[in-house]
């Protein structure tokens, strides 16, 4: 059992770390660059290619059955979730395979709507710590899930 991490512009990579260390989990920090090395043994910081999804590629390939993967790209979500993976919105929103159809449909319907809107740009509420409660809660239980 893995965690893969979604590393650019996510906002627990210290409590996956401290989940991750207390459960003595490999933890893969992903992404295209700018994020510090750990010195915990336990992680290995992956920098990809620059580019478009390349973090998300290198995820999808290599995340399945029994691991757990942070993400909020919703498309990586769908394939990770596929793949069997657990996976993890950064503010505790289980994604699976009963709801990630519902996911991907809103967010392509969201992109059609900001497409033709251009006054409908950004929008949704900023990370709050009732949101990192509930991210540290559910990856808890997912990694007491994964362990079965």
């Amino acid at each position: 059992m893995s965690i893969y991490v979604d590393a650019d512009a996510c906002p627990v990579k210290s409590e996956i770390e401290r989940v991750g260390s207390r459960h003595k989990l490999k933890i893969f920090i992903v992404s295209n660059g700018g994020i510090r090395p750990s010195a915990n043994p336990l992680i290995d910081t992956v920098i990809v290619a620059e580019g478009a999804d390349e973090a998300d590629k290198w995820i999808a390939e290599r995340a399945g059955q029994g691991d757990i993967v942070v993400t909020g790209d919703i498309p990586l979500a769908a394939k990770c979730v596929e793949a069997g993976a657990q996976v993890l919105k950064h503010n505790g929103e289980i994604l699976s395979a009963e709801n990630i159809g519902n996911v991907l449909a809103t967010r392509d319907l969201m992109a059609d709507l900001r497409a033709a809107d251009p006054f409908r740009q950004g929008g949704g509420r900023s990370f709050s710590k009732a949101d990192r409660s509930r991210f540290l809660d559910a990856l808890e239980r997912a990694v007491r899930r994964a362990g079965r």
